[in-house]
């Protein structure tokens, strides 16, 4: 099963993250495609206005199963190994999951403020539709 992260390809934060996912990852799991890449995006059925919440995951094989924002996050630390595990305690804290929820909205909102804009956009070295076999 196959994942697309789409990601804010002129962030810095959202950048760095994809890049550190693709390391941890190698392939298995994830695709990889910034908000700014529109032919994707109309792929897919997403919005430049959609992105606006933040990141979004979304199942390949099943599109209409997609997370975003920090839903997004959560799901995908729970698909990495043992990432269930730390999800469930996260969940398990009272009140941690809309603290989450509202540190992200905030890091989300002034992202370019507190890590930078790139003056590129950051495409991933496994991007959607990548036909490299590991």
């Amino acid at each position: 099963m196959k994942y697309l992260v789409i990601y804010d390809g002129d962030c810095n934060l959202c950048s760095t993250f994809t890049q550190l996912l693709q390391q941890f990852d190698q392939g298995r799991l994830f695709n990889y495609s910034p908000m700014q890449d529109q032919e994707t995006l109309k792929q897919w059925g997403i919005t430049p206005q959609d992105c606006e919440m933040g990141m979004i995951l979304l199942d390949e094989q099943t599109p209409s199963q997609k997370w975003q924002g920090s839903d997004a996050a959560e799901e995908i630390t729970r698909l990495l190994p043992a990432g269930h595990l730390f999800i469930n305690a996260y969940r398990a804290i009272p009140g941690m999951k809309w603290l989450g929820d509202r540190a992200y909205e905030q890091i989300r909102d002034n992202r370019y403020n507190w890590f930078g804009r790139r003056s590129s956009t950051y495409q991933a070295s496994r991007p959607f539709g990548c036909s490299l076999r590991e």
